[in-house]
């Protein structure tokens, strides 16, 4: 018995809607395509005559003849991240409501990768893009200039570029990180150590080199959170020890390698963790050497999640307001999109300092 493959009913035509319909076929397709005017009487009859019959919008010649293709761009560091997790979910979900769609890529912060996403979504005719820079303040950024120049709305996350004529949402480092700096020296802290903190060209820096490096680090967000932690210890009348700051490679294994150097006799009794891999490995190297939190050593760290509650101690934390930080981005790009905003601005956000039970007090010493 021979088989005859079965065949898919043919999908509706823009004719067959207008047809049915009873209106021209142009006036159906600017009614499907979303462009030009038409009146509510005839709106009404081809949305009805569309639904009837089950047509979809064919969104490529939709995109072709309006120039709108209702998808927008988001270029992050880590998608494995949960800040940048967090991000996402506030940018998704405005987008989302608005009627777009999202494409996502990661750079690993990478300059070259984030150059190919940018001309990839361009290529796509995206309506705009969130990024997080690369590159960091003294990026090349060449190809986010040429998204811009070619009218493509643009918006910074997290990070700015220096010079980059575009929207930022960014979040309130400087303060927050004063904030907890602030906490554990009125808790009687001294030695406090940060992990971590901007890169120093020489080995051995100073607060000098701080400093500079701070007001000039790649990732605008590191260098201000160090310039927090040294206006506490100026407000508090302390010297930075420059050797409590870590410069070193910029990762869970560089700030064990930095606790194993500032741990110990006469060391730092608190650690300011400012990434979620920081404060990991902060809680990893006090395991390993067998000290008690906070008994032994206190931990503040950034980027509050759902296990720093249930940790036993739970983790006393900074916590930032990262889905309203994608929610304002995406809000200020479907703004820039319609042609609302005014000339390009930065957002600050604030963060939330959470008191948990991560810190002791100790005797004036630091100890």
């Amino acid at each position: 018995m021979k088989t005859v493959p079965s065949q898919e009913p043919s999908k509706p035509t823009l004719s067959e809607v207008s047809e049915r319909a009873g209106v021209g076929r142009s006036s159906a397709a600017r009614v499907l395509g979303g462009y030009g005017s038409v009146s509510a009487y005839t709106r009404d009859r081809v949305l009805a005559a569309a639904a009837e019959l089950g047509y979809e919008t064919n969104e490529l010649a939709r995109s072709m003849s309006t120039g709108v293709t209702k998808t927008i761009g988001v270029i992050v560091a880590d998608l494995a991240n949960p800040y940048f997790a967090g991000v996402l979910r506030g940018v998704s979900d405005t987008t989302r409501a608005a009627g777009y769609g999202t494409i996502v890529i990661s750079t690993d912060e990478d300059q070259k990768r984030e150059d190919e996403a940018v001309r990839l979504l361009t290529a796509k005719r995206v309506d705009g893009i969130i990024v997080a820079p690369a590159g960091g303040r003294q990026a090349d950024a060449s190809a986010l200039r040429s998204a811009i120049e070619r009218g493509t709305p643009l918006v910074q996350i997290d990070r700015t570029v220096d010079g980059l004529d575009a929207d930022a949402v960014v979040l309130d480092n400087r303060d927050a990180a004063r904030e907890a700096t602030d906490y554990l020296l009125a808790a009687g802290h001294r030695r406090i150590a940060l992990a971590w903190g901007p890169a120093v060209p020489t080995e051995q820096a100073s607060v000098a080199d701080l400093a500079l490096a701070a007001r000039t680090t790649e990732i605008t967000s590191v260098g201000e959170r160090y310039l927090g932690y040294a206006d506490a210890f100026a407000d508090a009348g302390v010297a930075v020890d420059p050797l409590l700051v870590m410069t070193g490679e910029q990762t869970a294994e560089g700030v064990r390698d930095f606790l194993a150097g500032v741990l110990g006799t006469d060391g730092a009794t608190a650690v300011i963790a400012t990434e979620q891999d920081a404060v990991i490995a902060s809680l990893g190297e006090a395991r390993a050497r067998g000290l008690r939190i906070p008994q032994d050593l206190s931990i503040v760290s950034f980027d509050d999640s759902p296990w720093a509650e249930v940790h036993e101690p739970a983790i006393t934390t900074v916590r930032q307001p990262l889905r309203a930080l994608g929610e304002n981005a995406a809000n200020l790009l479907l703004a820039r999109i319609a042609g609302e905003a005014p000339g390009p601005t930065v957002t600050h956000l604030s963060s939330e300092f959470v008191d948990r039970a991560s810190v002791r007090r100790v005797k004036r010493g630091g100890r």
